[in-house]
């Protein structure tokens, strides 16, 4: 299963690393890059380079790493820090210490990499990582509060972890897979100016992903073959954009590092998971229903102790019963100005699937549903493109080419804010 979001491929990407002990993560991120088919360079603070080997970045990003005693090397036919800021196309501080988010809200440009962030007109995601006790001073929140006043940073605040110095708390860097979907993102919503807008900011988002599990007994159970990466994409493509989400989640087939940021409620039945989006949908804007829900489930629940093949069958004969209809149930009590957007999983031909796609929207109650393909090969479940048909309340049908299923969930976003705003 691929979890590069794939369309990174030929964009030209900076990683700088600043004086904290999580650049030793740095070479992964710029291996995952590479990977992705990102053309990439490095920038080393002083600080940094004696925690991690220029060497190392230099050979995993096939491009000499730059320091500081290369800014004005009388080789270089421009100043360094400009004709890098002019190649990115993004630029990743991962991790940012509390030293360089100093200098960069203060407007100094005493290094190489000081410089480069000041003379960057294009976005840059930065990833903060300190001590627990640095990141909570007065003046660090101050500085980060001003970095996020900035129009074209991406800011990635740190995780709760066990840190270098044995405490446990915030402090510790995005993981790697997170931050390559950050400047993702980046790349894919920035203006002309490099501003990253920030359009969800102030609302609230609730998504369900993943599918649901009912057990027949403590060792069968039913389900289905989705993994969640359209669920979880989505939450994060609204996280990135400004949204506070709430991700109500079955089993999942992703990257863990995919769900930091995100406010998740794991469960397994379609029982569970109805009592968690009820419990979450007063206080949402907008719902999506990205979940695979189970269809049946055993009547009476699953037996305490495995059952015998024989009894097995004859429960399954004549115990089953439908599920819960979530979707419906999501718009029987949705507020008056909450929005909705499902999701239909369906084969057939485009006739068949829109006419049967116009069907349930009606039938749900969707402003938007999703209808893609499930008998395409290279799409749908457990793969990172889909495509399909996006049908509206109104009768619209909105033909969605195959694409990367993050550049999905930012069409589906902004379709679904142009409705709030309407």
């Amino acid at each position: 299963m691929r979890t590069d979001p794939g369309t990174l491929c030929g964009r030209r990407v900076l990683v700088a690393a600043s004086g904290s002990i999580a650049a030793v993560k740095t070479p992964l991120l710029v291996s995952a890059l590479v990977k992705a088919g990102a053309e990439v360079r490095c920038v080393l603070t002083p600080s940094a380079a004696r925690l991690v080997s220029a060497v190392a970045l230099s050979s995993l990003s096939r491009h000499r790493c730059y320091q500081d005693e290369d800014q004005w090397n009388p080789d270089q036919p421009r100043p360094l820090h400009v004709s890098l800021a002019e190649w990115a196309e993004v630029v990743i501080v991962a991790p940012l210490s509390a030293t360089t988010l100093a200098r960069w809200t203060q407007g100094l440009a005493d290094g190489l990499l000081a410089s480069l962030l000041l003379a960057c007109e294009r976005p840059v995601v930065a990833a903060a990582a300190m001590n627990t006790g640095m990141w909570d001073h007065p003046a660090v929140r101050r500085n980060w509060a001003l970095l996020g006043e900035d129009p074209r940073v991406l800011s990635l605040g740190p995780e709760v972890g066990l840190l270098a110095c044995d405490r446990m708390g915030d402090g510790r860097m995005a993981a790697p897979e997170c931050i390559q979907l950050a400047a993702t993102s980046a790349l894919q919503r920035c203006d002309p100016h490099g501003g990253v807008p920030r359009d969800w900011a102030g609302r609230t988002l609730v998504v369900s992903s993943g599918p649901t599990v009912e057990a027949l007994d403590p060792v069968r159970l039913i389900t289905n073959r989705s993994t969640g990466r359209m669920g979880v994409l989505i939450a994060q493509a609204a996280r990135f954009r400004g949204a506070a989400v709430q991700l109500v989640h079955g089993p999942l087939q992703v990257p863990e590092a995919w769900l930091e940021g995100l406010g998740c409620y794991p469960v397994s039945s379609a029982e569970a998971m109805q009592e968690q989006l009820g419990a979450l949908q007063p206080d949402a804007d907008a719902v999506v229903m990205a979940a695979a829900v189970a269809d049946l489930r055993l009547r009476g629940g699953p037996s305490p102790a495995k059952a015998a093949k024989v009894a097995l069958q004859a429960s399954l004969t004549s115990n089953l019963e439908p599920v819960p209809d979530l979707l419906a149930g999501l718009h029987a009590n949705r507020p008056a100005t909450q929005r909705l957007l499902g999701f239909a999983a369906l084969s057939g031909g485009e006739e068949e699937i829109i006419s049967r796609a116009h069907a349930k929207c009606t039938a749900k109650g969707c402003d938007l549903l999703m209808a893609n393909p499930i008998d395409i090969p290279g799409q749908g479940f457990g793969e990172a493109p889909n495509g399909g048909w996006l049908i509206s309340a109104n009768g619209g049908v909105e033909v969605v080419p195959v694409m990367d299923k993050f550049c999905l969930a930012h069409r589906l976003l902004d379709r679904l804010l142009s409705l709030q705003e309407a």
